[in-house]
C-alpha cells in the first residue's frame, strides 16, 4: 500500500499481534510488520521483560496495546526508545482521563507520539465478550436504552498504521468512534436480521453483571472496568459521535451494517 512507500522489511513492531487490533495491523503494514506476541515467532510477554529488548532491537516504530499495568508500560518504553524507536502509537480508549498513566508513559518517553481513543469495538459482538451470550441467544448488560457509537476494528487498524508510517501526526491524539449511535438493542436486531437467528437484550443491574463477569474469572478491576463502561452508556455519556477516522483517513467511518457484512455472521 501506498502508506509503507520507503518503509523497511520488519522495522515496525505490532504488540498484540494477535489480537483484535494487532493482527489486523499486521496485515495492513505487511513486510514492514515485525508482529509480537507470546506466541508469535517475535516472543513478546509483559510479564517477562526479558522479550522486549530482543523484540524491539531493529524497529522504529512500535504499534503499543498496552499492558494492565502502566509502570510495565513505562519501563518498556524506555528500553523501546533506547534501543532506537522514535515513533509510537498508542492504543488508548474513549474517556482516558487527561493525566493517564499508560499514555503519559507515551508521551514523555522523548519518541514521536500519537494517542488514538477508539469506541467500544463493533467486533466484540462475534470475537470478544458479547459473542457467546450472542450465539445463546441473548445477552445481559447494564446499558439501558442508552446509545453508542460502536467503531469497526478496521477503522482503528487503518488509522493506526497510518499515524506508524506517514508524518504528521505527532503529538496528536485521536478521538475514533463510528458514524452513528445504536443501542444494545438495535445492534442485536440487526444481527439477527442478519444471521435469522433471535437475540434477546436483557437491562441488567451493574452490580450483577460484574459479578457474572467476576463469575467467568475476569479480575476485579476488569469487571469493574468494564462496568463502569457499560453505565457510562446507560447514562448517555458515550452517545457522542468522533471525528478522528474523518481527520486521519479522509473518509466516513464504517457503519454497523458494514461490519456485519464482512463479520462471522454473515
Amino acid at each position: 500500500m501506498s502508506t509503507l512507500s520507503g518503509i523497511n522489511a520488519s522495522s515496525i513492531l505490532v504488540l498484540g499481534a494477535t489480537g483484535k487490533t494487532g493482527r489486523r495491523v499486521t496485515d495492513l503494514l505487511g513486510s514492514a510488520a515485525r508482529p509480537a506476541s507470546r506466541s508469535a515467532s517475535t516472543k513478546f510477554d509483559w510479564s517477562a521483560p526479558d522479550t522486549w529488548k530482543p523484540a524491539v532491537e531493529g524497529t522504529t516504530a512500535v504499534y503499543v496495546v498496552p499492558p494492565e499495568n502502566p509502570f510495565l508500560l513505562a519501563d518498556f518504553v524506555h528500553v523501546a526508545v533506547k534501543a532506537g524507536v522514535t515513533r509510537l502509537v498508542l492504543l488508548s480508549m474513549r474517556g482516558a482521563p487527561g493525566d493517564d498513566p499508560f499514555e503519559s508513559a507515551i508521551k514523555e518517553s522523548g519518541a514521536e507520539w500519537t494517542i488514538l481513543r477508539p469506541t467500544w469495538f463493533m467486533q466484540n459482538f462475534d470475537e470478544d465478550m458479547f459473542a457467546g451470550p450472542v450465539q445463546q441467544g441473548e445477552l445481559a448488560v447494564p446499558a439501558g436504552q442508552g446509545v453508542h457509537p460502536f467503531i469497526d476494528v478496521v477503522d482503528i487498524a487503518e488509522v493506526a498504521v497510518v499515524a506508524l508510517t506517514q508524518p504528521g501526526h505527532h503529538g496528536q491524539t485521536y478521538e475514533l468512534s463510528g458514524p452513528e449511535a445504536l443501542s444494545f438493542a438495535e445492534m442485536l436486531a440487526r444481527i439477527a436480521a442478519v444471521t435469522g437467528n433471535p437475540v434477546l437484550y436483557a437491562d441488567i443491574a451493574p452490580e450483577a453483571f460484574a459479578a457474572a463477569m467476576r463469575g467467568l474469572g475476569y479480575p476485579d478491576e476488569i469487571a469493574d472496568l468494564v462496568t463502569m463502561l457499560l453505565v457510562r452508556i446507560r447514562t448517555g455519556e458515550e452517545a457522542h459521535l468522533s471525528d478522528g477516522v474523518q481527520r486521519v483517513l479522509g473518509r466516513e467511518p464504517r457503519t454497523f451494517d458494514d461490519y456485519l457484512g464482512s463479520s462471522k455472521f454473515a
